[in-house]
Formats: C-alpha cells, sequence, structure tokens
C-alpha cells in the first residue's frame, strides 16, 4: 500500500492537521512509539515554521522504498522569504521569532535524513526522512 498525502499550511490550526496526519501516516507504516513522537514533533516544529515564516506552504507524506530500506518521507514546502543562512540557522538557538530556535536543528536530530534548500525571496523545501 502506497502512502501519499498533502496537508496545506495556511491557518495555525493546520499544524495540528499535519502533526494528527503525521501520526496516522506513521502508525499505518508501523514506527514504533518512539519513532512515531520524534516524526511527530519534527512535523509539529516544521510546519509551524512554514506558518510563522512563509505564511502558507504545503506538507507532504510519501511512503518510500530506496536502497532496499522502507519509510517516510516528508516534505515541507513553502514560497516564503527564505532562509538568508541555512548553516547559520541549522546551528540551533537561531529564532527569527521568540521560539527557542530548535525547529530545524532539533527536527534534524530526530530524523534519519533532513535536506533543506532555500532561495531567498522565493521560499524553502526542507525533506526529512525516516526509516523503518
Amino acid at each position: 500500500m502506497m502512502i501519499c498525502n498533502e496537508v496545506s499550511i495556511e491557518y495555525e490550526k493546520d499544524i495540528v492537521v499535519a502533526r494528527q496526519k503525521a501520526r496516522e501516516v506513521s502508525k499505518i507504516l508501523e514506527f514504533g512509539i518512539v519513532d512515531q513522537t520524534r516524526i511527530i514533533t519534527a512535523v509539529s516544529e516544521l510546519a509551524r515554521n512554514i506558518f510563522l515564516y512563509a505564511k502558507q506552504g504545503t506538507v507532504k507524506y510519501e511512503e518510500i522504498f530506496e536502497e532496499g530500506k522502507h519509510g517516510l518521507k516528508i516534505s515541507f514546502k513553502d514560497k516564503g522569504p527564505g532562509i538568508e543562512d541555512v548553516e547559520f540557522a541549522m546551528q540551533g538557538g537561531y529564532s527569527k521569532g521568540r521560539s527557542m530556535g530548535l525547529g530545524m536543528s532539533g527536527s534534524k536530530r530526530l530524523m534519519d535524513e533532513f535536506y533543506v534548500t532555500s532561495i531567498l525571496e522565493k521560499g524553502t523545501e526542507i525533506v526529512i526522512k525516516k526509516w523503518l
């Protein structure tokens, strides 16, 4: 069974919807409770970043099979202002708002793979992967 779902982020309540979808998909794929929590936490942080900084975007969930591995790929896309210094933002403690600045660096630590592409004034795409 292939899973592919997408959630739009436009309102604060959409962050909750993105979390619920992460829980649902990670349960269907039979991730353990610890990995489910990691996935849900990462989705929550990154969806919140879309809401706070880009105002709107999407979260896409895909079941993946690569090199004999089975897992979950989640893509976060927006057309916001972009991230000026991705390397600096990934250090943790970086925040343009009032948060603790753990969104990207914390999410990276929770996942198996983490990729960021950001172009100023064009937007940001973050792809995270968790393997079963």
